[in-house]
């Protein structure tokens, strides 16, 4: 993940504590709670968005199909929302049978009427002033039982009562003055509830942990980096750099009910520069299978041995069933930061590799291995102590956090793309390491001006691409001049929605040809994972707008290449869209 130091997150950090309601407000009108069961997770009801993705399979699909590509034109604004809050916006609005969540930059909790936009209670954890935060977003919450849960930036799980707001419990995961912290939404099943930990560029070691849904007492803690005599510790050189060695998981994991396995994306190994931890570094930039009772290891896939480009593959795979080359395939499809869409094979046990093809440009990966899905390097391509390095795509990635998504009514995957876009980093440097300090091995200048644009940039640096797993081949791109930077949600209605360019617009697509459908000025850029709900028999659109994080820190990168300056507002702000009567 990219670093973004600047004072906002300081501010952020200081914002007053928000008043917490006792139970919702009149204009609520005393609904019901419906608790959010290990049943309803699993087969998750049209009408709700229960989680991040709003399946377990990841797929950012509502079967929804009132709003469809026929009548999305006439869509317009039914509510707004402001939450008040500067920086990066990305949650998902979280709705439970007219109940609605999201949260904020500065771990705030906000509940609201999914019909009106009506608070209803409204939660801010406090942390230490004085925690200076690399990453100031949070990307939601989960639900389970009749509580709500929520990561925070100083790296503790909080549980409220999802109908008041109430705390009820708070546990702390690890200490953030040793460079931990917290911004993914947590994954809830099976009596559990579990969060990973960010921090790679402080030098952390990785871990998932999962605590009872009930107590907070943890259940059980697997690192993503193994320690010495652990399988893995000799793909790590006997030094101790097993201690430092990342594997950050940023982003909430995808579980398939059937194996009982939540499938997790790991960040790159620490520090960025290779020479100090020799050896293919398991299991950063990795898709981990745990079992989720246990949290024993069942599998697992390494997309870029020792990794030196900051290819976090922190995005977990999508879990689609379907049939290639004649074969029924269980299959779990991951468009990587390094720019292939990779295609493997889940089982009760190991991930099995299919295929993989290049979805941008990618100069470092000479070949892939057909039976293992190991690539060969250009090692003039990877960056280290002895050399710097030009590569493709950039650090930045063919597509960084923000999710793909899949339509099981069109049968493609869509990625949220960003080609013609390269880097060059200077050669490394050695450093010591020292707990909570940055431990990333490259001068810091050298980081936050290094996009390179390809000849073809000027024709296109953002894509919406969509395709066919089966064959492989493309089934459509809509292009971009600057850079894409969203999370995508697909409809039964036939439509993709995304936000993610500098000019603020959210746009619908339809989802078989590409063709803009329609489109909204949102006062801030839309980084926001969307969502869709029904109330009353109305079909909703909700995302929320908010400039800031990884996607401001690209455009001001890609402006200094080009000379120019953006400028896109701040401010968070909710998004709610329907038909007319």
């Amino acid at each position: 993940m990219k670093l973004k130091l600047n004072k906002i997150a300081l501010l952020v950090a200081m914002l007053p504590v928000m008043a917490m309601a006792e139970g919702p407000s009149a204009a609520a009108g005393g609904m019901a709670y419906n608790p959010v069961t290990d049943a309803r997770l699993q087969n998750p009801e049209a009408r709700n968005w229960l989680s991040t993705r709003g399946n377990y399979a990841g797929w950012g699909y509502s079967p929804l199909d009132k709003i469809n590509e026929k009548n999305v034109s006439k869509m317009g604004l039914a509510w707004s929302y402001t939450t008040g809050v500067q920086e990066g916006h990305q949650s998902p609005p979280i709705v439970n049978d007219g109940y609605m969540y999201i949260t904020t930059p500065g771990n705030q909790v906000i509940a609201m009427d999914a019909r009106n936009g009506q608070e209803l209670w409204r939660y801010k954890k406090e942390i230490p002033p004085e925690l200076f935060q690399l990453h100031p977003t949070n990307r939601g919450v989960a639900l389970y039982g009749d509580k709500l849960y929520v990561a925070t930036t100083d790296c503790n799980l909080v549980a409220l009562d999802a109908k008041t707001g109430k705390v009820l419990w708070t546990v702390k995961i690890e200490d953030w003055k040793s460079g931990y912290y917290m911004t993914l939404a947590p994954l809830a099943a099976k009596g559990k509830i579990m969060v990973g930990v960010s921090g790679g560029e402080y030098g952390v070691r990785g871990f998932i942990t999962a605590v009872d849904a009930e107590t907070g007492k943890q259940a059980w803690k697997h690192y993503t980096i193994p320690a010495p005599g652990e399988k893995g510790s000799e793909t790590w050189p006997d030094n101790g750099s097993y201690k430092t060695g990342g594997g950050s998981v940023w982003v909430t994991g995808s579980y398939d009910p059937k194996t009982n396995l939540a499938f997790w994306g790991t960040g790159n190994p620490a520090p960025w520069t290779p020479d100090m931890r020799e050896g293919d570094n398991l299991y950063a930039s990795s898709t981990l299978a745990l079992d989720v009772t246990t949290g024993e290891m069942k599998g697992h896939h390494q997309y870029a041995p020792n990794d030196s480009w900051d290819w976090d593959e922190v995005t977990p795979p999508m879990l689609i069933d379907t049939e290639i080359n004649g074969k029924k395939v269980n299959a779990a499809v991951h468009a990587g930061r390094n720019g292939y869409l990779w295609i493997l094979e889940r089982t009760a046990g190991p991930i099995n590799f299919i295929n993989a093809w290049p979805y941008v440009g990618n100069n470092v990966f000479k070949s892939i291995d057909k039976k293992t899905g190991r690539p060969e390097y250009d090692m003039s391509k990877k960056p280290s102590l002895k050399q710097g390095a030009s590569f493709c795509p950039s650090l930045w990635g063919g597509k960084d956090w923000s999710p793909e998504a899949y339509s099981p009514k069109t049968g493609l995957v869509y990625i949220p793309a960003n080609n013609n876009m390269c880097s060059a980093l200077p050669k490394g440097e050695e450093m010591a390491y020292k707990a909570g300090d940055l431990y990333i091995g490259f001068p810091l200048e050298g980081v936050m001006t290094n996009v390179r644009l390809g000849e073809n940039a000027a024709d296109s640096i953002g894509q919406l691409q969509a395709w066919d797993i089966k064959t492989g081949k493309m089934a459509w791109v809509h292009k971009f001049k600057d850079q894409l930077w969203t999370p995508l949600m697909t409809t039964g209605g036939n439509l993709v929605f995304g936000g993610g360019t500098t000019d603020r617009k959210f746009r619908a697509f339809d989802a078989k040809t590409g063709k803009i459908v329609w489109e909204f000025n949102a006062p801030s850029g839309v980084i926001g994972v969307p969502s869709s709900y029904e109330v009353d028999g109305e079909q909703y659109i909700a995302v929320q707008a908010g400039w800031g994080v990884d996607a401001q820190s690209l455009a001001g990168a890609i402006d200094h290449v080009r000379g120019t300056k953006t400028v896109v507002p701040q401010g968070g702000t909710l998004l709610v869209f329907k038909l007319p009567k």
